[in-house]
């Protein structure tokens, strides 16, 4: 029997962007390893940044929307994927903003750019599209960590998720 490679540990952060009725914006990605997948903006944190500096780096790369903060940290979990031929093990922190006005889209020269990094689409999802959806989400039960979430609540630890199509190696 062949031994799985190991993971590599890579630290990441994501941003929850949110309209005034709720719409969350999410990105299609199509992964060697789990296959399809929806997922916030976001991405791996570079050498000495922080996860929300990181959350805040990536949200302007991957949307073109320099005027956001990431808010209050909603949630934590790790989970597997291969990213460019190299099996990782993701530890993620995921960020709240509220997107003040109507659903915006992507900024100028953006689209090209997802075309490059794999993301095949985007689009905003209601809350009740993402209860209802039987696509994959990424981090899982967003619909539930957002129904109840109020500030000052205490961010979710949702520790390792194993994802459809990833492994449950532990690397």
């Amino acid at each position: 029997m062949i031994s799985p490679k190991p993971r590599t540990p890579r630290q990441a952060a994501r941003t929850v962007v949110r309209d005034p009725l709720g719409a969350v914006f999410l990105l299609r990605y199509d992964n060697e390893e789990v296959g399809p997948h929806w997922a916030l903006p976001g991405g791996g944190l570079d050498p000495g940044e922080s996860p929300r500096e990181g959350a805040r780096r990536e949200l302007r790369e991957e949307t073109g929307w320099g005027d956001l903060e990431p808010g209050p940290l909603l949630c934590t979990w790790t989970h597997d994927f291969t990213r460019a031929a190299v099996p990782v093990r993701q530890h993620e922190h995921v960020y709240l903003a509220d997107a003040p006005g109507s659903r915006r889209e992507l900024g100028p020269d953006v689209a090209a750019d997802h075309l490059a990094d794999g993301i095949l689409g985007w689009r905003w999802w209601t809350p009740e599209e993402l209860r209802r959806t039987d696509e994959e989400i990424w981090p899982p039960r967003l619909y539930d960590l957002l129904d109840g979430w109020s500030p000052g609540d205490r961010p979710a630890d949702l520790g390792y998720v194993p994802v459809r199509g990833g492994s449950d190696i532990v690397g």
